[in-house]
């Protein structure tokens, strides 16, 4: 993989911050985004901006086409079986909110199970919070090992003719863990449960097939692939969203409104009401092009290759705590000594360093880790080992500022 030929893709990289190169190593939060996506959105509103579905001049029909054929393509990018199983959203919160209302309260009652694990990030937690307290569910935790690993026999032995949905994600954003979605979504199916998978993590990093894993739903989010904020995906098997009420109502989800009733469209329409995100869904088409043009099992293989080295390096450093499974995505969480996660990430911004810290929306896995918070780097196509380098001795520089508390 040629990476000067795709960072030169991505505009943003090739600037100064603090009068240093910029070193973007935050791409779990929001990946940057290359040119043809750019270019893309531009030209959708330079040249045929307009709204979609109910209009019959030309300029509605190309946004219409584009939509659409943006919800195709995604189709073809995780491997479902029909465009009818792929619903725009607001990202994967709002996937999983989807779930939570449409699908959870209209089929759990007291006594019945959801079970979860303690990496989860808020949005993959807090709508079945939601949703066990309106049904009388209640929520159960796959035990974790010590490296931030689940075991299936301990998912065995927590799902049972009880649990109803076992909700998971595919990758830990703290702990970089991929967890054995097909083999948990296998337990879940033999005891009649349906499987949640919050992809937001693993669809920007490896080759996704939601058929072949079997899942039930599964959501994702654009701005984490290359592709424009405010835009995501739900995926669901078309036989359960066929039984789903709508989350959100009015606009071009119905079908037929009276005063006092009213009918939705057919999938994958009825979810989506309003205006919808058109020039992201022209992005995320361009994101997707992008991504497949370099190859996603290229892009897994640089990934990994950057969180081994990255592993090395920072194991060297002494007084490091580093968090998660030797296995992993492109990613790295560490403490540094006593120093403040926030403290660390301030002193590598000031050399050019752009790093994530705090809860990482995962608290109850900080607890489960006896922290308050943690600092993360990310990696995605565009990182190279020297940035890795970068980050070691901005570390170093770290350790030497805050030498009194190390």
């Amino acid at each position: 993989m040629d990476s000067q030929a795709i960072r030169n893709q991505f505009p943003i990289l090739d600037q100064q911050v603090n009068d240093h190169q910029l070193v973007y190593l935050d791409s779990a939060a929001t990946s940057q985004k290359p040119l043809p996506v750019i270019e893309a959105m531009n030209r959708y509103y330079r040249e045929y901006n307009s709204n979609i579905h109910r209009g019959v001049h030309t300029l509605g029909t190309r946004a219409t086409d584009a939509y659409e054929g943006a919800r195709d393509k995604v189709r073809q990018f995780i491997g479902a079986a029909s465009a009818k199983e792929i619903i725009y959203t607001r990202g994967t919160t709002a996937g999983l909110n989807l779930i939570s209302y449409s699908y959870a309260r209209a089929n759990l009652s007291e006594g019945d199970e959801i079970v979860l694990t303690p990496m989860e990030h808020h949005a993959n937690l807090i709508p079945w919070q939601q949703a066990a307290k309106a049904t009388g569910a209640t929520l159960k935790y796959i035990p974790m090992q010590k490296d931030g690993t689940i075991r299936l026999e301990d998912v065995r032995e927590t799902v049972t003719e009880h649990t109803k949905i076992v909700a998971m994600a595919h990758v830990s954003n703290v702990l970089g863990t991929i967890n054995p979605i097909k083999e948990v979504a296998a337990i879940a199916h033999e005891k009649g449960a349906v499987m949640v998978v919050d992809g937001a993590q693993s669809t920007p990093h490896m080759k996704i097939d939601v058929v072949d894993l079997d899942v039930d739903f599964y959501a994702f989010s654009s701005h984490k692939m290359a592709g424009p904020t405010g835009i995501g995906i739900l995926y669901g098997k078309e036989r359960l969203l066929e039984n789903m009420e709508p989350f959100e109502t009015g606009g071009e989800m119905i079908d037929f409104v009276d005063y006092y009733d009213a009918t939705w469209k057919e999938l994958p329409w009825k979810f989506e009401a309003g205006t919808m995100p058109i020039a992201e869904a022209v992005g995320l088409s361009a994101a997707i092009d992008f991504l497949q043009d370099v190859g996603l099992e290229k892009i897994h293989e640089h990934e990994t290759k950057l969180a081994r080295y990255a592993l090395e390096q920072l194991k060297a450093i002494e007084g490091i705590q580093i968090y998660g499974p030797a296995e992993r995505v492109g990613l790295v969480t560490f403490n540094l000594g006593d120093v403040h996660p926030h403290d660390v990430a301030t002193v590598l911004d000031a050399e050019g360093i752009a790093i994530r810290a705090g809860h990482h929306c995962a608290q109850p896995l900080m607890k489960w880790l006896g922290v308050s918070s943690t600092a993360r780097a990310s990696f995605y196509l565009y990182n190279t080992t020297s940035e890795i380098d970068a980050l070691v001795e901005g570390l170093k520089k770290t350790k030497e500022y805050f030498s009194d508390v190390l």
